[in-house]
């Protein structure tokens, strides 16, 4: 047994682990989100708009990766869901 199947066979009960976390707080996450980009956004006065706005649209990405455990195998295909917009400006 390799190094990454031992690696996976340890992981694999701790992604079942986040993949509930994720389906039951998804919109508390994603709420956080949008909180700290928007603080941090306020920080640094909009220098890093596109950035922070890109950030957390990957986030986001991830985390409705991670709360769709319906179906494993569609995790890559991109067919799942839409990608999430950018947070709002205000």
């Amino acid at each position: 047994m390799g190094l990454m199947d031992n690696l996976k066979a340890k992981l694999g009960p701790a992604k079942g682990k986040v993949s509930d976390l994720a389906q039951q707080h998804g919109d508390k996450i994603q709420h956080g989100l949008d909180k700290a980009a928007k603080t941090v956004d306020q920080r640094t006065k909009g220098k890093y708009s596109d950035r922070i706005q890109t950030g957390t649209g990957k986030a986001k990405d991830a985390v409705d990766r991670l709360a769709q455990k319906d179906d494993p195998g569609s995790a890559g295909t991109g067919g799942a869901t839409p990608p999430a917009g950018p947070p709002p400006a205000s």
